[in-house]
């Protein structure tokens, strides 16, 4: 049964985190010079604070050293961390579903190999390169296309002895500056699959994306030049469970509005125009209740679409509709927020655009989540592909 009633774990999670935010995070990415100057570098001796409150390895489960937390959780903590700073949400979400997705594919040696470093080391962070450079997957382009199309992976690896030898390049690496595992998508003569390589492997050569931020956390691109790993290093492809994963990226453009919006709440009950505090007036009063409104619908979506993802059976025994409920709460959410955010912004007047306040940083942080990655469009098509019940066969794709 959908039941909102959070439990005691998750409470505890969330005033932690926020009282976190609150005390920590906010005094650092929130000052004036900072915000005048646009720096939205990472403050990295934040993100391990926060990897030492468990958050790094949130959805690692127990037995391996982690939290073992849900999707529901990971998106309570993902909007309280978003409301402090998007980007220190970003790189620990990152790893956090990374060790949801990859930890249960790992054979038992690759486990006692790599997890050990994973939890032991603070500043230890896991990335995903999958985007070629030369194929239209780095556009992302995705409409009638396979998921991973296999013919466009062009990153190889091969035997080499005992090992594995891997040639090619990824770009747009959510966590690649930072992580000290990649796992990097190739192809061999097993097919399409995951070659886990440390960072300090001879071969590997990681460069961090060049401004302008376009995105939140920390990005790269990852090359590869006869990069050698063992044998054991060869990870069968996870299943994808496209637009029915953990919606964290949603929960994080959720903490973005909720943060705009409680600035202009408080600004509107401070702020004395015409006698009395301007949250009491029509026109300012208006623009909060439709921010507030937007807000709670975008949550409920979002904890929607996390629950459905802790329980795919409620999907399979027609309880929730069979569509990516995580894809319509991305989509939802960030237009959502995004007009939040812009009413939020229009309360403070003409000091709602100064770049030494908040405000300028929310809306920025906003436009953002609308527009980066696969974008809303993509997005829209991928869910009329599923409404159709439409999927390109490969031979259809090899005929364009």
């Amino acid at each position: 049964m959908y039941d909102l009633h959070l439990t005691p774990e998750q409470i505890e999670f969330r005033d932690t985190v926020r009282a976190f935010v609150e005390g920590e995070i906010k005094p650092v990415v929130l000052k004036a010079d900072r915000l005048d100057r646009g720096d939205r570098s990472l403050p990295l001796d934040l993100l391990r604070k926060a990897s030492q409150l468990g958050l790094r390895t949130l959805a690692l489960p127990e037995h391996l050293g982690g939290v073992g937390a849900d999707a529901l959780t990971a998106c309570i903590v993902a909007e309280e961390l978003a409301a402090g700073d998007p980007g220190l949400a970003a790189v620990l979400m990152q790893t956090s579903e990374l060790c949801r997705w990859l930890v249960p594919a790992m054979t038992e040696t690759q486990r006692a190999r790599l997890i050990p470093e994973l939890v032991d080391d603070d500043d230890c962070h896991l990335a995903l390169a999958e985007r070629e450079a030369s194929s239209e997957t780095a556009l992302g382009l995705h409409y009638h296309r396979l998921d991973p199309p296999a013919a466009t992976v062009a990153t190889v690896a091969v035997r080499d002895g005992g090992g594995w030898r891997v040639n090619g390049g990824k770009i747009f690496v959510a966590n690649a500056p930072l992580a000290k595992l990649v796992a990097v998508v190739a192809r061999s003569e097993q097919g399409v699959g995951l070659v886990l390589i440390p960072r300090d492997t001879p071969g590997l050569t990681i460069t961090e994306q060049e401004e302008p931020r376009w995105y939140h956390g920390s990005y790269g691109t990852v090359a590869l030049a006869d990069c050698r790993v063992p044998a054991d290093h060869w990870l069968a492809l996870p299943e994808r469970r496209d637009g029915r994963e953990c919606p964290w990226p949603s929960a994080l453009t959720l903490g973005i509005g909720r943060a705009a919006y409680e600035a202009a709440l408080d600004y509107a009950r401070l702020r004395v125009q015409g006698g009395r505090p301007i949250v009491a007036h029509q026109a300012i009063g208006a623009k909060l209740a439709d921010a507030a409104i937007r807000l709670e619908v975008a949550r409920s979506a979002v904890w929607r679409a996390a629950w459905a993802s802790d329980h795919p059976q409620a999907q399979a025994d027609r309880s929730l509709p069979d569509l990516p409920l995580s894809t319509i709460a991305h989509i939802f959410t960030s237009e959502a927020v995004y007009r939040a955010a812009k009413d939020a912004g229009e309360c403070f007047g003409a000091m709602g655009v100064m770049r030494d306040m908040p405000m300028h940083k929310y809306i920025h942080d906003a436009r953002i989540c609308l527009y980066s990655g696969d974008g809303n469009t993509d997005l829209r098509l991928r869910l009329a592909e599923e409404i159709a019940s439409f999927r390109r066969r490969p031979s259809m794709l090899a005929a364009e």
